[in-house]
C-alpha cells in the first residue's frame, strides 16, 4: 500500500508517518527528513537546499522527485510507502504517478489532515522554542503555510477525483488522530 499523508506543515504528518512505519513495517518517504538529512551530510545536496528551507521557500521539483525516486526501492521491498510532504505540486503530484504506474504500483489513498492555520502557528511557535529548528521559526512557517495554501492545496481535487481522498481531522489527540487514519485505510 502506497499513501500520501496530506496537510500543511507540523499538522502531524511526520508522528502518524512514524507510527504506521512502527505498525504496518511500511517506509516512511519525508521530504523534509531527506532534505534535513543532506543539509546535515554537507554534500553538494545539502548546501544548495539549506539556504532555500532557512528561508522557507520551496525546493524545487527536480531535486525533490530524485529524493522520492532514489528511496522506492526500499518502500517496494518493504510493501508500501508513506509519503509525508509529497507531493507538494500538480507537477509533483502527476510525476509521482507516472514514476509509481512505471514501477507497476500506484498511490491507494490519500489522508488529509484537516487542522487550523492559527493553531498550527501556536505549534510550530512551541516546537521552535523546544527544537530551534531553523525552518521551524515562526516567521519561516508563515511562509511555508502560504506556500501549502497556494501550490499544494490545490491538489485536494486532483486525489478526490481519483478516488483517493480521504479527510481525518487533525486537531485531536495523537491517538484519536491515528484511530481515525486506521479507520480510513481498511
Amino acid at each position: 500500500m502506497n499513501l500520501i499523508l496530506f496537510g500543511p506543515p507540523a499538522a502531524g504528518k511526520g508522528t502518524q508517518a512514524k507510527r504506521l512505519v512502527d505498525g504496518r513495517g511500511m517506509v516512511q518517504l519525508s521530504t523534509g527528513d531527506m532534505l534535513r538529512a543532506a543539509i546535515a551530510s554537507g554534500s553538494e545536496l545539502g548546501q544548495r537546499v539549506s539556504g532555500i528551507m532557512q528561508r522557507g521557500e520551496l525546493v524545487s521539483d527536480e531535486i525533490v522527485i530524485e529524493l522520492i525516486e532514489s528511496r522506492l526501492p526500499e518502500a517496494e521491498a518493504a510493501g508500501g510507502a508513506i509519503f509525508d510532504g509529497f507531493p507538494r505540486t500538480l507537477a509533483q503530484a502527476q510525476a509521482l504517478d507516472v514514476m509509481l504506474k512505471g514501477r507497476g504500483s500506484q498511490i491507494d489513498k490519500v489522508v488529509r489532515l484537516k487542522v487550523d492555520d492559527e493553531a498550527l502557528l501556536q505549534r510550530v511557535a512551541g516546537r521552535f522554542a523546544e527544537s530551534g529548528r531553523p525552518d521551524d521559526n515562526p516567521e519561516s512557517f508563515k511562509v511555508r503555510l502560504a506556500a501549502y495554501n497556494e501550490q499544494t492545496a490545490p491538489l485536494l481535487p486532483y486525489y478526490e477525483n481519483q478516488g483517493k481522498l480521504v479527510e481525518v481531522d487533525g486537531m485531536g489527540s495523537i491517538e484519536a488522530v491515528a484511530g481515525a487514519i486506521d479507520g480510513a485505510l481498511k
